[in-house]
Order: C-alpha cells, then sequence, then structure tokens
C-alpha cells in the first residue's frame, strides 16, 4: 500500500451496509459512506475519490442512472466503480459492465474478496494514469523534437535565401520582409473572407517559410547580369527570366529525395509563378487570370512592392508612397484586382515594415525572426532593361 491512504466513496442506501463495508475498509483507505447517489454528487463537488463502491437498487437515482451520470462527465468519467448488488443474475452484471462499472460484487460480500477487487482496480487505475502520463511525455518529447528539426529546416533556408540576395546585391531583409508582407495579405483574406475556399486548404506554417525559395533559381545566374548596374541585353534579361525554371527544377530535385512535399509544393508554386501577369503577359508560362495559382498572385504584389522600396545597383528606393501607388496602377493588368483591394487595406502595415527596417534593421531582423520570414518582381527587371 503506499502511504497516502487511497480515498473510496461508499454509496448505499442501506445503514447496516455503510457501517458494515466502512469498518471492513477503514484500516486500508479513507472511507466516505453516502446514504444515496444525491449525496455522492454533492461530495463530488468537494474532491475526487480514487474509487466508487456503488449499490444498485436505490431510491430516486439507482446505481445505473449514478453511474450513467458520472460517464458523462469527463471530471468523473475515469472514478472506476465497483457495483455492490444482491442480483446475481447475468443481465445485470452485464447492463452494469455496459454503464461503464469495472466489477460486480455480490451481497453480502466478504472483506478480503472487496479488499481484492479494490486493490485489483486501485492498481489497474493507478497504472492507466502512469501511462497516460509517460504518453503525454513522450508526445511532447515528439512534438519538441519536431519543432528543432523545423528549426533547422527554417535555419537552412534562411542561409540559402540570404545567400542568394547577397549575390543578388540584396541586403536588409528582403526575404524576412517579402514573408512579413504575405502574413498581412493571407491575414487580410481571411478576415475578409477573399478566397476563402482555397486559402482553408493551405498550412501557413508552411506556405510561409516557403516564400523564402520564390527566387532560388537565382544562384545559377551570373554576378555580372545580376548586380548590372544599367540596361540589360535581350540575352542577359532571357537569362535572368531562366532564373524562374531553374528554381522550380532545383525544388522537383529536392522533391525526389523526400516524403515531405507540401512544403515544397507550395515552395513551387511560388517560384515558379510570381513572375506571371493577371493580363496573361508575365512568364514563364504566361498565365492570366484565376489560371495563375493564388500563391504566386499573392507573391507578386509582396516582391514587386519590396523591389520597389529597395536600392539597387540600377535604381534608387521608391517612397512606400509611390511603391503603393505603383501596385494601385497594376490592377487588373499586373496584379489580381481583388488582391490589389485586399493590399489596400493593409498597406500601412507594409509601411510600418519598412520603415522598421530602414530605422532600426536589428529590431526588425529580430522580429522577423519571432514572425513568420521570402524577389524582385519582373517590373523591376523591366525598369532595368528600360534604364538608360
Amino acid at each position: 500500500m503506499e502511504n497516502k491512504r487511497k480515498r473510496i466513496l461508499l454509496v448505499d442506501d442501506n445503514m447496516a451496509n455503510l457501517t458494515m463495508g466502512k469498518n471492513m475498509l477503514k484500516m486500508f483507505y479513507e472511507v466516505y459512506p453516502m446514504p444515496s447517489a444525491e449525496k455522492l454528487f454533492d461530495c463530488l463537488d468537494r474532491f475526487i475519490p480514487d474509487l466508487i463502491l456503488l449499490d444498485i437498487e436505490m431510491p430516486e437515482i439507482d446505481g445505473y442512472e449514478a453511474i450513467r451520470r458520472l460517464k458523462s462527465k469527463a471530471v468523473f468519467a475515469d472514478i472506476p466503480v465497483i457495483f455492490l448488488t444482491s442480483k446475481c443474475d447475468a443481465g445485470s452484471e452485464l447492463a452494469g459492465l455496459n454503464l461503464g462499472a469495472v466489477d460486480y460484487v455480490f451481497k453480502p460480500f466478504s472483506a478480503p474478496l472487496l479488499l481484492k477487487r479494490i486493490e485489483t482496480h486501485l492498481l489497474f487505475a493507478q497504472q492507466k494514469t502512469e501511462l497516460t502520463l509517460r504518453n503525454e511525455n513522450l508526445q511532447a518529447a515528439v512534438r519538441e523534437k519536431s519543432r528543432q528539426v523545423s528549426k533547422l529546416e527554417t535555419a537552412v533556408l534562411n542561409i540559402v535565401a540570404e545567400l542568394v540576395e547577397f549575390r543578388d546585391s540584396v541586403t536588409g531583409g528582403h526575404v524576412s520582409r517579402t514573408q512579413r508582407y504575405l502574413q498581412f495579405l493571407i491575414e487580410q483574406l481571411q478576415e475578409d473572407g477573399v478566397y476563402a475556399e482555397e486559402i482553408s486548404g493551405w498550412d501557413l506554417d508552411f506556405l510561409l517559410p516557403s516564400a523564402q525559395l520564390h527566387d532560388v533559381g537565382k544562384i545559377a545566374i551570373s554576378d555580372t547580369i545580376l548586380n548590372k548596374p544599367g540596361k540589360l541585353s535581350e540575352e542577359e534579361f532571357d537569362r535572368m527570366k531562366a532564373h524562374v525554371m531553374i528554381g522550380v527544377d532545383a525544388i522537383e530535385r529536392i522533391e525526389a529525395s523526400t516524403e515531405e512535399h507540401e512544403f515544397l509544393r507550395h515552395a513551387k508554386i511560388i517560384a515558379g509563378t510570381h513572375h506571371e501577369k493577371w493580363d496573361g503577359t508575365g512568364y514563364p508560362w504566361g498565365l492570366s487570370g484565376g489560371n495563375i495559382p493564388l500563391e504566386g498572385r499573392l507573391m507578386a504584389i509582396a516582391d514587386v512592392y519590396d523591389a520597389l522600396i529597395s536600392a539597387r545597383p540600377y535604381k534608387k528606393a521608391l517612397s512606400t508612397a509611390d511603391a503603393e501607388a505603383v501596385i494601385e496602377a497594376g490592377s487588373g493588368n499586373h496584379f489580381d484586382p481583388a488582391l490589389v483591394a485586399v493590399f489596400r487595406k493593409v498597406a500601412d502595415r507594409f509601411a510600418e515594415t519598412v520603415r522598421l527596417y530602414r530605422d532600426d534593421p536589428a529590431e526588425a531582423q529580430e522580429e522577423a525572426r519571432r514572425a513568420p520570414e521570402g524577389d524582385e518582381h519582373v517590373l523591376i527587371f523591366e525598369r532595368r532593361r528600360a534604364a538608360v
């Protein structure tokens, strides 16, 4: 027996049975005699016992009804209940067991038998509790391990994305800013119920980090093209556009060697379609309207906006107001009009993100690490081509 005595509620409308039962058990357990089911439930408001000995034949609320009520409430459902009864027929015993009783003891009962039954079921209950606790601890350990693996994967993605940025002379948090923009747009879409059916199938824990790979194909573009301060030739521009399919191919090769495709599915869609335009004049496939996946249409806005407010070797940074005006002007040709309408509602949040990065880059990067973390769009490439 454990040092701490177990508490048992003995419920019977016969006072002689209560007295006899208490005398049998009091040397080993804390016993609380209850003359009715009503008193049982009053007592349960004060504490949860380790086991209940429950008579079946009682006035007003009998044992069957009492156990139904016990099992209907989660807080009481796991208390072991042993029925005490003078009924010796198999039907009554089966009825009690079907209602959730752990055992059936017939009156008049012997002290050794009753004590052994109680001891056995208290041991079962204790083992069940310990097993549940072990299982919860194991699940917590698995969740922590998964969190660590996810954190490592995110760190590797950050490094890959930053390597692409550095080669493209893009510094100051383009990846993390575009992820924040995506988050703002998606949150507003959810609030407004726009494209609700499409978004409902997304796991944002996968989608937002996957945006970091949207320009991974630039790793294969030469520095002379990426950082050219002036106009790109037709051949150079075609090579620049090839980064989209290079990125898609790289992601597909990763897919072929892993079983986790949800994250990579979003990454491939974003990498492959964020240079498409609503009017069909984008690349690489010339998709238009709703044929462009929603992830790509969202990334197009986030990507162009960040390219506009960022200084590059070939251009100065625009103000957030001017960048907002460019997005507005692109509604219906470059961008999905419904998404531009959503952008208007969160443009201030975009601008605040830019201000934070410009005024306090260290704090901005720290905030980005706490929040979800993600090119620059064909519009900028076209500005470069047109540059004198």
